[in-house]
């Protein structure tokens, strides 16, 4: 398996002038036009300037635009790592149950719960050092995002795809996402192990205290973070990245998703662990990373990307053939290429 990874992401957003560059390009066609209708019928100017090629000036400008796109790419650098080796890390195994509801777009929290949700677990990857980290995403169901691994950048990458859609059943289940962080563990109990929850604490569909519980009973450490405000506020539908409404029970009134503190409360209480709420710069993930490092540090072996390898030539080399081939492109029409009817 390959992981990939990009030197320069920030850099992906240069992606964003290609569009402005094709409205320039249109505008541009479109006052030539207007300059030639100036000098007179079009067929007629055609017969005045036999060898004048609009198709040829198109295909100048696509050819230059795709090579700007590759060189862009080269400037991101894609980065595949696919040759791992064994290294032995001294740390303790971490979990976060990320809870990906839909209650989560709710915006009482900019710009939603559940950005603020990945904010905070990225904020905890940064963190990590010798450690082992594990993702769970949940809502009606619970299933392992990222299995344990000390590869901390391809778990930061993987974070990033997770959204709404990562879970069918929709719902929310603490319960099957404290479980489900409970098996991600496997069956090491000599080690030091600590669920994170990074949830707004809506759960009606069980018992999560009972599972809390049944975590603690394994020596497992539960530490809750909660999203969201006690106010409240309402859950909005999105299709295609687009708000197209908000969510409204069976007798048409809208749902308002609450925060439930006192619940995220109780299930840290139970398996002897601390609730913070999210909030400020560091999503108060940095007292949470106090509890952990007070656990007992445990020595394991596990394999990692060792090196990775820049793909940044690729994109170079076919930036440049299209460039030269744009360049060897002349504008105005070759008569042998007119005879055999090409860019007419």
């Amino acid at each position: 398996m390959e992981m990939i990874q990009y030197e320069n992401p920030e850099l992906i957003s240069l992606l964003i002038l290609l569009p402005l560059l094709v409205a320039v390009f249109l505008i541009y066609l479109h006052m030539r036009k207007r300059a030639i209708r100036k000098l007179g019928n079009e067929d007629a100017v055609r017969r005045i300037l036999p060898f004048a090629s609009p198709g040829r000036i198109k295909l100048k400008f696509i050819l230059t635009l795709l090579a700007l796109a590759f060189m862009t790419l080269a400037a991101i650098n894609p980065q595949t790592g696919s040759r791992t080796e064994e290294a032995k890390r001294e740390g303790v195994d971490i979990v976060v149950a990320l809870d990906v509801s839909r209650s989560m777009l709710a915006r009482d929290i900019s710009p939603n719960r559940l950005e603020r949700a990945k904010l905070a677990t990225a904020r905890l990857i940064d963190q990590l050092d010798q450690d082992r980290f594990g993702l769970v995403i949940f809502a009606g169901g619970a299933h392992t995002q990222i299995p344990l691994t000390a590869d901390f950048r391809a778990a930061r990458m993987l974070l990033q795809s997770v959204n709404t859609e990562s879970v069918s059943l929709q719902g929310t289940s603490i319960s099957r996402a404290i479980d489900r962080a409970v098996l991600a563990f496997g069956d090491n109990a000599e080690r030091s192990r600590t669920i994170i929850l990074v949830s707004d604490g809506e759960s009606h569909e069980d018992d999560p205290l009972e599972a809390s519980g049944r975590a603690a009973e394994k020596g497992i450490t539960i530490h809750t973070i909660g999203i969201g405000s006690r106010e409240g506020a309402p859950v909005p539908i999105v299709e295609n990245g687009q708000i197209q409404g908000f969510l409204r029970d069976n007798d048409g009134n809208t749902v308002i998703s609450r925060y439930d503190e006192d619940l995220m409360r109780g299930i840290a209480s139970v398996s002897g662990g601390v609730f913070r709420h999210g909030s400020g710069a560091d999503m108060s993930i940095g007292s949470i990373i106090e509890e952990i490092r007070q656990m007992e540090q445990q020595t394991y072996e596990t394999r990692v990307f060792a090196d990775y390898e820049s793909r940044f030539y690729y994109f170079i080399a076919v930036a440049l053939i299209l460039l030269i081939t744009e360049l060897v492109l002349m504008e105005r029409k070759n008569i042998w290429l007119m005879k055999l009817r090409i860019f007419k």
